[in-house]
């Protein structure tokens, strides 16, 4: 039996990586432009551009928008849920090993949704498609 939403399937998956990239887009503009609270949640505060959190804030904000864009969307998404992996074991697991107890929930659910868009590419509605690349 199809879902009760499935023919709306292909549309849907765009909807969910063009929101989901431009979320994760957001977390860089913090960590680069001080923009959305800032780094650290202080206003108009940057990371330091050559640092761990500098490449973050690099694979975040073009990653996602590449992510949300459709245009190399399998390579972007496949770097974005790397560097989610990375992120909660370096930041989250040290506190616990339970997600919802170390904070970390956010980075496992980027690092697996990327990881279902690195396998699937862009979709409908990508820049990809409009350029003639495949999926």
């Amino acid at each position: 039996m199809e879902g009760l939403l499935g023919k709306h399937a292909p549309k849907l998956y765009a909807l969910l990586r063009i929101v989901s990239g431009l979320l994760f887009a957001c977390h860089g503009a913090q960590k680069l432009f001080g923009v959305f609270g800032g780094f650290g949640g202080q206003p108009g505060a940057t990371a330091p551009l050559f640092s761990q959190m500098g490449l973050a804030g690099v694979i975040e904000f073009f990653g996602g928008l590449l992510i949300a864009l459709g245009l190399l969307t399998s390579f972007a998404a496949l770097v974005a849920s790397g560097q989610m992996a990375v992120a909660y074991f370096t930041v989250h697991a040290p506190g616990g090993f339970w997600p919802i107890v170390n904070g970390g929930e956010l980075a496992v659910v980027y690092c697996f949704l990327f990881l279902y868009f690195a396998a699937n590419g862009g979709g409908i509605w990508s820049l990809q498609k409009v350029l003639g690349g495949s999926r």
